[in-house]
């Protein structure tokens, strides 16, 4: 597996990793996502060429902007669209810093736990029961573990989402159908940045987001089919271990 997904849920003091970030472990091409897109992340300086209503923070501040008024209400809008979100399921196709893509299913069951199921011929599972992340291989038959209060997305599923209050807000943007948030959780146990995407056309609805590991390799995960279901199974988050080859559980 490639280097920055252990850097990014546990920081560079882990030797060890996995690949980038929250979803990226180790990538396979796939020519055959889908391909349209919300947007593509740009800097900040292209962004207030096209029109960003809001300043981004310099990238060297370590405590995040200054929210004036209304950067204050936009981070609390995003507050409160997690905070509502009791759970969601649907598709999502993964691009790391080379480019390469997988995708496959994902379910969300808050507070705390998640799923993402990649489509074959990659054999991974990423899960996590509230408590723990697991990225299991069921090819490799190996497995990486975390808890999930070492990791930034702790932030978006806990039990009261406050962004204001728990997050260290690095850069807020807003068009007239998309709202741009770049947040660090203010735990310097949790370390990673998040950049999130949420269109607000119709209604606010989490669209993408782009995870930078401790290397600085970006990791782009962009959703489609999103479905809020009441039906997800519990035993879905649980993480299930793995057998060895060749043996039946």
């Amino acid at each position: 597996m490639g280097q920055s997904m252990k850097d990014f849920l546990r920081g560079a003091a882990v030797a060890t990793a996995l690949s980038a970030a929250f979803c990226g472990v180790a990538a396979a091409q796939d020519p055959d996502g889908p391909t349209n897109t919300l947007v593509n992340p740009q800097p900040a300086k292209k962004a207030a060429v096209n029109g960003w209503s809001s300043e981004v923070a310099p990238a060297n501040s370590p405590d995040g902007i200054t929210l004036d008024a209304r950067q204050t209400k936009l981070v609390d809008q995003v507050s409160a669209y997690f905070q509502s979100l009791q759970s969601l399921k649907g598709s999502f196709v993964q691009i790391d810093a080379d480019n390469k893509k997988m995708k496959g299913k994902f379910m969300v069951k808050r507070p705390g736990r998640f799923r993402f199921d990649y489509a074959l011929p990659s054999k991974q599972v990423i899960v996590s029961d509230g408590q723990n992340l697991a990225i299991q291989d069921h090819d490799l038959n190996n497995e990486d573990r975390v808890s999930l209060d070492q990791t930034p997305f702790r932030l978006l599923l806990r039990n009261d989402v406050n962004l204001i209050r728990d997050a260290k807000i690095m850069e807020v943007q807003q068009s007239e159908d998309l709202i741009v948030l770049t947040l660090e959780d203010k735990d310097p146990n949790s370390p990673g940045r998040i950049k999130l995407f949420l269109s607000t056309k119709p209604a606010l609805e989490l669209k993408e987001w782009v995870t930078t590991d401790a290397q600085g390799q970006d990791t782009r995960i962009e959703l489609s089919q999103l479905i809020k279901s009441d039906d997800l199974d519990g035993n879905l988050f649980k993480i299930q271990p793995l057998w060895p080859k060749n043996a039946s559980p």
